[in-house]
């Protein structure tokens, strides 16, 4: 087991009030005591794998009982941030998400809103030069690197393998990624499951990949390494905006109006 965790100092369950002095509702204990841990998560006291110290332990730091304490590791629970395994004796393990936590619900919200997958393209279109661009200028060879082992040895397999949405798809989603923003990270993150699902749909149902359409995409991969390792970061985003609406205009010929849930299933 893991080292326990210096706990936080107790928060009081009375402090709660509006910056007008209207009466709210306060806080149940047991979202208090979530809140505490969910905030030692963010800043760090507590990282992805530790254990939360055991239930004595936290019973006693807080001043609560076992069913609040359990409450509380369950809202944990539901936000993905911990892992309980039932009958294990090590107890809650901290679970850092990534952008799979948001992606499944946004795409839920994007069916449900009747979004098309133009939509969604255009969207990636707006996230991944300004990726692109922060990319470049930061002139991280080794990002460079990672990116060009993909193209050589990972993008190549996903033809042989029939796979090519999936390989191109993680090259796009890594490349957002590598830039070193959050945001854009996460939100790629949310949109990329949906963007592979189309990019395969289409390929299946209306434009299969030849050879020469292989060859353009692969020109245009090395087109992007090349400017970004110039550290041309203007242009390698123009390069790949442009690339993206091409590659837009063509997986949407005659798929205009299809819309996310037709491809999500």
């Amino acid at each position: 087991m893991a080292p326990s965790t210096p706990l936080s100092p107790m928060i009081g369950p009375n402090a709660v009030s509006s910056t007008t002095g209207a009466p709210i509702r306060s806080p149940k204990t047991a979202e208090l005591v979530a809140g505490t841990l969910r905030r030692m998560v963010v800043d760090g006291q507590l990282k992805d794998g530790d254990f939360l110290p055991n239930e004595a332990e936290l019973m006693a730091h807080f001043g609560v009982s076992r069913p609040t304490l359990r409450e509380a590791v369950r809202v944990l629970e539901s936000e993905r941030l911990v892992e309980v395994r039932r009958g294990s004796r090590t107890g809650a393990r901290v679970r850092v998400p990534g952008p799979e936590i948001v992606a499944r619900p946004a795409g839920l919200l994007l069916e449900l809103s009747g979004a098309t997958i133009a939509d969604v393209m255009t969207a990636r279109s707006g996230i991944e030069p300004m990726a692109v661009r922060l990319l470049t200028e930061s002139g991280n060879t080794a990002a460079f690197d990672e990116l060009e082992t993909m193209l050589t040895e990972y993008v190549p397999s996903g033809r042989e393998t029939g796979r090519m949405a999936e390989t191109t798809g993680d090259f796009h989603r890594r490349m957002v990624e590598l830039s070193g923003n959050a945001t854009l990270t996460i939100i790629a993150g949310m949109l990329h499951e949906i963007t592979v699902r189309h990019t395969a749909f289409a390929m299946k149902e209306n434009r299969p990949m030849s050879k020469s359409d292989y060859d353009l995409l692969m020109r245009s991969y090395k087109r992007l390494m090349t400017l970004m390792r110039s550290g041309d970061g203007e242009g390698a985003e123009a390069h790949w905006r442009k690339h993206l609406d091409t590659a837009r205009d063509l997986l949407l010929k005659g798929m205009e109006t299809v819309k996310v849930r037709d491809v999500m299933g």
